[in-house]
């Protein structure tokens, strides 16, 4: 006997600067509640982008990293994600920063290692309040994602080869949680260990599986960060499992680390 699997209707935007795309499977694929679920997502994600991007002279955080308005001027979300930030710098020892090399010598306001996962987190919300129906929800590669039936169909999530793209290094499943890369492949030396200031070197990608898509993306881009050193600091984030590509094309699993009882 064949058992079928259920359709998978998917929706493309581009949003943020790069493609959004959405998987729905279930009882809410081609329908009215679906689209309005889709509309809400990229509602939220289009305001993140009117206050986050670095893109925009107009957006509130550029406006606050040239001096121009306070923080009690932004939306509280700008506080949010700011705090977060400061967070994952501590714990990273100040690899991460929302803080980057600006290209008259001088620093940029960049929150950018915090924003997109923080907000595809909040678009999902949109589609955890459809009955019956799994859903992932992918931005430029990091996604977040949820199946209904903890025993049915997972997720297939590949990871890319970060030297050739159009090969996989692992395929992970996953049926409800958040998947987040940082590398080289897409967008070249853009993550500076904030350390020094500087790209970091021996690795090539990190990715992270976590319950939320926030915290992946903020693990995956200090992992990344910390250059030789990722694979050890993500060995010891609980919760966390993931993989590291390092720049001689070798890899480390990182297994998960439950949450200490005590």
């Amino acid at each position: 006997m064949t058992v079928a699997r259920p359709t998978t209707a998917r929706r493309v935007e581009h949003v943020m600067g790069m493609p959004i795309s959405l998987a729905l499977r279930g009882r809410h694929t081609e329908d009215q509640r679906a689209q309005g679920a889709w509309d809400d997502a990229l509602a939220v994600l289009r305001e993140a982008d009117r206050v986050f991007s670095t893109y925009r002279a107009d957006s509130c955080i550029s406006r606050l990293g040239r001096g121009e308005i306070g923080i009690e001027h932004c939306p509280p979300e700008v506080a949010e994600v700011l705090a977060l930030g400061a967070e994952a710098e501590e714990q990273s020892g100040g690899a991460f920063t929302v803080r980057r090399p600006g290209p008259d010598g001088g620093v940029v306001l960049d929150p950018s290692g915090v924003v997109k996962g923080w907000a595809v987190e909040r678009a999902a919300a949109a589609f955890r309040d459809l009955p019956a129906t799994d859903f992932c929800l992918a931005a430029g590669g990091d996604l977040t994602c949820r199946t209904v039936d903890p025993d049915g169909a997972p997720w297939r999530i590949g990871v890319e080869d970060p030297v050739d793209p159009r090969r996989l290094v692992a395929v992970v499943p996953v049926h409800s949680g958040a998947v987040a890369t940082s590398g080289t492949a897409h967008r070249g030396a853009h993550i500076v260990d904030g350390r020094t200031g500087r790209p970091p070197s021996g690795v090539a990608s990190v990715t992270v599986v976590a319950g939320s898509l926030t915290d992946a993306d903020i693990d995956a881009t200090t992992a990344f960060a910390l250059g030789p050193e990722a694979a050890r600091w993500l060995e010891a984030r609980p919760g966390r499992s993931g993989l590291v590509v390092w720049d001689d094309g070798s890899t480390t699993t990182v297994e998960p680390v439950l949450p200490s009882s005590r």
